[in-house]
C-alpha cells in the first residue's frame, strides 16, 4: 500500500537556524578541505560544494528514515546532511584509515550503509541508474521508502539518465531525481551544451512531472521537496527537481573558472548567497542575535578544526588493504 505523507508546514525558526547551523558546516568543511589540499594533504580530484548548501539541506530535511540518497563526486556536503561523522570524511580526503572507504576511496567514493548514502560516484550520471535501482527496491519491498539521486546539468545529459527516467515512469517507482544545475557543468555553460535548458522539463516525454526551483533558497527547496517526497511517498512515480544553483568555486580544486568572469561570481555572493540570505531572516526576527549565530560558528569552526586534525592524524592503511575488497569468493 502506498504510504501516506504529512500536510507540508512552513519551517520554525528553530528549524531555519538549525538549517543555517547545517550549511554552515558545510561551508566550513569544504573551505578546509580546500585549505588541505592546498597543503597537499589531499591528493586526487577534490570538487567542492560551495555556493550549493541549500539544496540538500532542504531536500533531506523532508525525508524519513529510511530513505536513501545517492550522489555523484560533489558528495562531501551530502554526507554531513546525512549526519556521517565530519572526522571520517575528512579523513576519507586524506586518505587515511579512519576514512569512511578506510583511506581508499578518497573525495569521491564514500558510503554508508548506516546512514543509507549510497555515494560519491566518480563516473559521470551513474548514480542516476542506481538511484533509480534503489527506488525499484523500495518499490519491490513495498516500504514505503524513496530515493533521492543527485546529479548535476553536464550529468542531465547522459544517455543513462533518459533510460532511468523510462524504467522509473514504466513502474512508478519512488525516485526523487535533484538536478543540482549550476549552470557551468565541468566548464561549459548549461546555454552552450543543452538544446533544452529547462532541465525539469527532461522528463516530459516519459511523462515525469518536474519543477524548476531557487536552489539557493532553503525554504523553498525543503517546500518542493516536501511536494516531491510526497509524490513519489504515495505512489504516483518519479518526480524531478530542478535547483537553479551556483558554485563559487572551479568545477574541482585544478580548475581556475576562467569561463565566467568574477563579477559574476561576487553578484551571486552578495545577493543571493544561500547561509547569507537565512541569517538576514532568522537575524529579522529579533530572537536570535549577531552574538547567537558568531556562538554557532565558532561552534561548526571547532568540529571542522577537530576533523582536520583527525585527517593529519589517523594512520594511513596498512599495504596489505591494496588486497582486500577486491575479490570475494563465492
Amino acid at each position: 500500500m502506498p504510504a501516506k505523507s504529512a500536510a507540508f508546514k512552513p519551517a520554525t525558526q528553530d528549524q531555519i537556524l538549525e538549517f543555517y547551523r547545517e550549511m554552515l558546516l558545510m561551508r566550513r568543511f569544504e573551505e578546509k578541505a580546500g585549505q588541505l589540499y592546498g597543503m597537499g594533504l589531499i591528493a586526487g580530484f577534490c570538487h567542492l560544494y560551495i555556493g550549493q548548501e541549500a539544496v540538500v539541506t532542504g531536500v533531506q530535511a523532508v525525508l524519513e528514515e529510511g530513505d536513501q540518497i545517492i550522489t555523484g563526486y560533489r558528495d562531501h556536503a551530502h554526507m554531513l546532511a546525512c549526519g556521517m561523522d565530519p572526522k571520517g570524511v575528512m579523513a576519507e580526503l586524506t586518505g587515511r584509515e579512519g576514512g569512511y572507504s578506510r583511506g581508499k576511496g578518497g573525495s569521491m567514493h564514500m558510503f554508508s550503509r548506516e546512514k543509507n548514502f549510497y555515494g560519491g560516484h566518480g563516473i559521470v550520471g551513474a548514480q542516476v541508474a542506481l538511484g533509480t535501482g534503489l527506488g525499484f527496491a523500495n518499490w519491490y519491498k513495498d516500504n514505503g521508502k524513496i530515493s533521492v539521486a543527485y546529479f548535476g546539468d553536464g550529468a542531465a545529459n547522459q544517455g543513462q539518465v533518459y533510460e532511468s527516467f523510462n524504467m522509473a515512469k514504466l513502474w512508478n517507482l519512488p525516485v526523487i531525481y535533484v538536478i543540482e544545475n549550476n549552470q557551468y557543468a565541468m566548464g561549459t555553460s548549461v546555454k552552450r551544451a543543452s538544446s533544452e535548458t529547462h532541465l525539469y522539463k527532461r522528463g516530459a516525454s516519459f511523462g515525469i512531472p518536474g519543477e524548476e526551483v531557487d536552489g539557493m533558497d532553503v525554504e523553498a527547496v525543503r517546500k518542493a521537496a516536501h511536494k516531491a517526497a510526497k509524490h513519489a511517498r504515495t505512489g504516483k512515480g518519479p518526480y524531478i527537481l530542478e535547483m537553479k544553483t551556483y558554485r563559487y568555486r572551479g568545477h574541482s580544486m585544478s580548475d581556475p573558472a576562467k569561463y565566467r568572469t568574477r563579477d559574476e561570481v561576487d553578484e551571486v555572493r552578495s545577493h543571493h548567497d544561500p547561509i547569507d540570505m537565512v541569517k538576514e531572516k532568522l537575524l529579522a526576527t529579533k530572537k536570535f542575535s549577531e552574538e547567537d549565530l558568531k556562538a554557532i560558528d565558532k561552534d561548526v569552526k571547532a568540529i571542522v578544526n577537530e576533523a582536520a586534525e583527525f585527517s593529519k592524524t589517523s594512520p594511513e592503511p596498512d599495504p596489505s588493504e591494496l588486497y582486500t575488497d577486491v575479490l570475494v569468493e563465492a
